[in-house]
């Protein structure tokens, strides 16, 4: 099937401001890409682009003063596959794990590791290594966290969710992405597109998602502790070690966000 997907978003600065942008579909998706997610600007500025240290496409630009808008249109190709469930795929003891993996088992600015490991062993150490236990924490967090667009803050922490008992999808693989590295389960935050495709109505408003991965066995497995079910259509954008990481826009001078949509439609489009 083919997934149209973008964004939409309206800045209004006082004075020119630079900006870094993650908002470009992940270099692993590039394949599938039937329509390039060309960055336009409105006025138009000069673009460069670099990969950061997690791989991820990233964009620089100054925004000029005044009304500034960025937007992206996508086709992309997908399997129409819902997320692999690998209930065999085993826990990998630390001193096996690939290098590449070590950053992820680290504290970092939202999962706070060392406030959270006492209550993660206490809840997820009796019970079996792998698979369950990621799935036994993504259960876990779904009951434990009520949603709501109402609870959004953006500095909301991994032990500050716990606490609340309430947030977005960020806060909900923040606090899933703590407890794993607690159990020593290299675990990494993820942004992208997620549509509403396979899931009975009524649908919220479009936004962007965030959701993570677990390294088992000798690979990375997607999970998603605020829907908990394997979903179809997943376009990642960018991964990292939490949403700091991959801040869809990072600014460098006062502005105001004066509109947002984003789009992840199923289409016949060819």
């Amino acid at each position: 099937m083919q997934i149209r997907v973008g964004f939409e978003m309206a800045y209004r600065c006082p004075q020119p401001t630079p900006m870094i942008l993650a908002l470009s579909i992940h270099y692993s998706r590039a394949s599938d890409l039937v329509r390039p997610d060309y960055l336009v600007s409105n006025p138009s500025v000069p673009v460069a682009a670099y990969r950061d240290l997690f791989g991820n496409w990233c964009s620089r630009l100054v925004a000029p003063a005044g009304h500034f808008v960025l937007s992206a249109d996508a086709l992309v190709n997908d399997s129409g596959m819902p997320d692999v469930v690998a209930p065999w795929a085993t826990q990998t003891p630390v001193e096996h794990l690939p290098e590449s993996t070590l950053v992820f088992l680290l504290g970092s600015r939202y999962c706070e590791t060392d406030q959270l490991s006492e209550i993660a062993w206490q809840q997820f150490g009796s019970g079996p290594p792998g698979w369950a236990r990621v799935q036994a924490i993504c259960d876990f967090v779904h009951r434990h966290i009520e949603f709501g667009y109402q609870h959004a803050r953006r500095t909301r922490s991994a032990m500050e969710a716990y606490n609340e008992r309430r947030g977005v999808c960020r806060d909900f693989a923040h606090l899933a992405i703590a407890f794993c590295r607690c159990m020593n389960i290299p675990a990494r935050y993820c942004t992208g597109y997620l549509g509403d495709y396979g899931t009975e109505p009524p649908y919220g408003t479009m936004d962007f998602a965030g959701w993570f991965e677990a390294f088992l066995g000798d690979r990375w497995y997607t999970f998603d502790a605020r829907n908990n079910t394997p979903r179809v259509g997943r376009v990642l954008i960018a991964r990292g070690r939490d949403a700091c990481d991959v801040a869809l826009a990072s600014t460098f001078g006062p502005n105001t966000l004066e509109g947002f949509r984003v789009w992840t439609d199923v289409t016949s489009e060819q």
